[in-house]
């Protein structure tokens, strides 16, 4: 497959609305990307600026080390599969998938081979006599998918393909996905807004906020490791929970106090702490690491405001100081609405920010 680099790419429209700015990025070979960021923050500009159906303002885009950037789309060697499917109407599936290898001028022995082996990579075998009004939106995403699969190209764009499926078919889908790039060994850049895809799919997540990136890192670490509150909030469901708290140094110890809460952080998390040299800050914990435990190790009592029943486990909610905070508990005893809960938090797992810039201490 290939490598991917951009140096510095910006897009504008216009003279005032800048859609990506001075964005540089490495991917590569064979690594599955995903840029992850809410509606509005760059990534699809960025994916077809790499695609070439956006022009680059400023900067460089390089495959494999070969200056792109002002090439058109046909000579980059890279395959998009769109939200839409964008699967031509008139043609069946075979015909789909073989149209782009025709233009290459292969015999029709070689394009037979390869269209029943992007086929049947993509589990469509048995409907490549079918038009694309005779299949369901999972069966057209996956003719897009085997049709990009078949010019073996250099690099594969994906803008939100799986968007347009229902919720359980979307999750049997980024499956197949993944077990397709680990078959063809491709190199792939992925568009999302949805964090769970991302965190499923990708090798690497690029985290994107107003046409920058904001952090970039495996799975594991933009949800362990968030480089800001905006990441910790972006990524997870139930997101992060936050709470201001004031920290106080006394005799080389270190206590976090809230209006709801006072404890007493361990030495090795309070050595992060002891030079910070504000008294104001951010405290972040993950909902799966407030701990639900007996009145006399609890930090903090409140009263259930809901339970969610989730099967495998329960979302507590309650309420601080006009701010819901999530607990994710297991499944058994059920807590019920307006029962009192003692909980304490798993000290490795709290994330400390800084309540101005908002960036992790």
């Amino acid at each position: 497959m290939a490598t991917l680099t951009l140096k510095n790419v910006t897009k504008r429209f216009g003279k005032k609305v800048v859609a990506v700015s001075d964005f540089s990025l490495e991917v590569p070979d064979r690594e599955f990307l995903v840029l992850l960021g809410p509606s509005g923050c760059g990534k699809t500009t960025t994916l077809r600026m790499v695609a070439g159906l956006e022009e680059v303002t400023d900067g460089t885009i390089l495959i494999d080390e070969v200056d792109v950037t002002d090439l058109p789309p046909r000579r980059r060697d890279v395959s998009m599969v769109f939200q839409n499917y964008a699967v031509w109407p008139h043609m069946t599936v075979y015909d789909n998938i073989a149209y782009a290898l025709k233009l290459k001028r292969m015999d029709k022995k070689t394009i037979d081979k390869t269209v029943k082996e992007a086929a049947g990579m993509t589990k469509i075998a048995e409907l490549v006599d079918r038009y694309p009004s005779q299949l369901s939106g999972g069966q057209q995403q996956r003719v897009a998918v085997a049709r990009a699969i078949a010019v073996k190209p250099k690099l594969f764009l994906m803008d939100e393909p799986l968007s347009n499926l229902d919720a359980k078919l979307r999750v049997a889908t980024r499956t197949e996905l993944k077990a397709i790039h680990d078959k063809t060994e491709a190199t792939t850049v992925f568009v999302t807004h949805d964090q769970s895809e991302a965190m499923s799919l990708a090798d690497r997540i690029v985290i994107m906020k107003d046409g920058g990136i904001v952090q970039i890192g495996s799975p594991d670490d933009v949800y362990h490791r968030s480089a800001s509150l905006f990441v910790a909030d972006f990524i997870g469901t139930p997101p992060t929970n936050f709470m201001d708290v004031e920290l106080k140094v006394e005799n080389g110890d270190c206590r976090l106090i809230n209006p709801h809460f006072d404890f007493k952080l361990k030495p090795d998390h309070a050595a992060k702490l002891r030079n910070y040299g504000k008294k104001k800050l951010v405290l972040g914990i993950r909902p799966e690491k407030i701990l639900l435990v007996g009145e006399e190790d609890s930090i903090l009592a409140a009263q259930c405001l809901v339970s969610e029943p989730q099967g495998s486990h329960q979302i507590i909610a309650i309420e601080l100081a006009d701010k819901i905070v999530k607990i994710v508990a297991p499944a058994h005893p059920m807590i019920e609405s307006e029962e009192t809960v003692h909980l304490s938090f798993n000290q490795e797992a709290i994330a400390f920010f800084d309540s101005e810039s908002g960036l992790r201490i």
